[in-house]
């Protein structure tokens, strides 16, 4: 049985910074479960909950003492799959598969809370105040978005694409915010880091739409990739910012966080009707949303989105849908002929602590999907 945890920690002030702090593993307390995390995913969506980690408390889901120098690491959330190894709680069985939100560890304590059938939550003290859709471990056994063999998959584009499918949701709930007003005039929705997972999916789910043009923005060298997906009615890279018409209705949904980029979009378009922020695949570029021409740039909340549905269509009726959607998704991804998705692996502390630097680059190619373990 091991007895060491093994965790990736980043600095939180300078996100390039980081270490493999080892540690021996605690007795574990009545009532909690000791969770071996097998695989994890890293995707651009990790590094905007480091980018974000204060303001949206992505830090405090796995709290890391100050170093003895005072520098502030942070442990950094993925989502992935792992197995209980040791239990003291009643309803939880040693051997049990899981999905959830794990820290860039080996290992993680939980303290299950509310267990039922298909899901239990942790009830640590210090999660108490976490939105619940980070707390929610799913019992594999009975998740009906599981099997076995895509496992991967399900880490890389699950979280990301049930983003994807919120984005979609929200817009067609404000009805476009006026955008798809007039039928004559199709509504423009850009999406900058087009080549990202999340804006795929969100362009996949937007493109099934009448009346809408999906305009993937990117850089020069994911052009091909972006335009080979066919969810994007164009694909333009940012400097070509200007051949987008500036008076037709549009949407912006920024998932690359450039506030240089962002300004001029704003500035260019004359016919935008909402700005839409939902992440920072562009860390470096990162910058304030104040003093733009047109509408507000407003942070788009996933768990906001999910509450709100909940209480309308109930969670049965909420996960059907979304069921429904990952699996034309997930076959169009995983196409043998044509692929979006392969699957590198990197095992150990060093090939982990390399991937996340190229992650945290942005410079890898936009097909590779990325699994880890510590």
């Amino acid at each position: 049985m091991n007895t060491t945890a093994t965790t990736l920690l980043v600095r939180k002030d300078h996100l390039q910074t980081t270490t493999l702090q080892s540690t021996p593993l605690s007795t574990l307390a009545d009532g909690q479960v000791r969770v071996g995390i097998d695989r994890f995913a890293l995707t651009s969506n990790n590094i905007t909950y480091a980018a974000m980690g204060d303001a949206m408390q992505y830090w405090h889901f796995f709290p890391v003492a100050p170093g003895a120098d005072g520098v502030q690491w942070g442990s950094i959330p993925v989502w992935g799959f792992g197995t209980v190894t040791q239990s003291h709680h009643p309803d939880v069985a040693v051997g049990e598969r899981l999905y959830g939100y794990f820290p860039m560890a080996n290992t993680v304590d939980l303290t299950p809370a509310k267990a039922s059938a298909s899901a239990f939550f942790d009830g640590a003290p210090h999660r108490a105040e976490l939105h619940s859709v980070y707390n929610q471990y799913l019992r594999c056994a009975r998740d009906p978005f599981y099997t076995a063999d895509t496992e991967d998959v399900q880490a890389l584009l699950r979280p990301l694409f049930i983003t994807s499918w919120l984005i979609d949701d929200f817009l067609a709930d404000n009805q476009f915010f006026g955008a798809t007003a007039d039928p004559t005039q199709p509504a423009q929705l850009l999406l900058s880091s087009a080549s990202s997972k999340t804006a795929y999916g969100t362009a996949f789910q937007l493109a099934q739409r009448a009346g809408i043009e999906v305009v993937g923005l990117t850089s020069p060298g994911n052009v091909a990739f972006c335009e080979s997906l066919g969810c994007y009615h164009r694909v333009l890279t940012y400097d070509q910012l200007y051949d987008i018409g500036p008076d037709a209705p549009s949407i912006y949904v920024d998932f690359a966080g450039n506030a240089a980029f962002r300004k001029a979009l704003h500035t260019h378009c004359r016919g935008l009707k909402f700005s839409s922020s939902i992440g920072a695949t562009h860390v470096d570029d990162m910058g304030g949303a104040k003093d733009l021409p047109g509408p507000k740039a407003t942070l788009f909340f996933a768990p906001a989105q999910i509450k709100k549905r909940s209480a309308e269509w109930g969670a049965q009726g909420l996960g059907q849908r979304l069921v429904q959607s990952w699996a034309a998704f997930v076959a169009r991804a995983t196409n043998p002929a044509q692929p979006w998705l392969q699957v590198q692996y990197h095992a150990g502390g060093d090939a982990a602590l390399a991937a996340y630097q190229q992650v945290l680059g942005g410079k890898g190619d936009p097909r590779q999907g990325h699994i880890l373990s510590l």
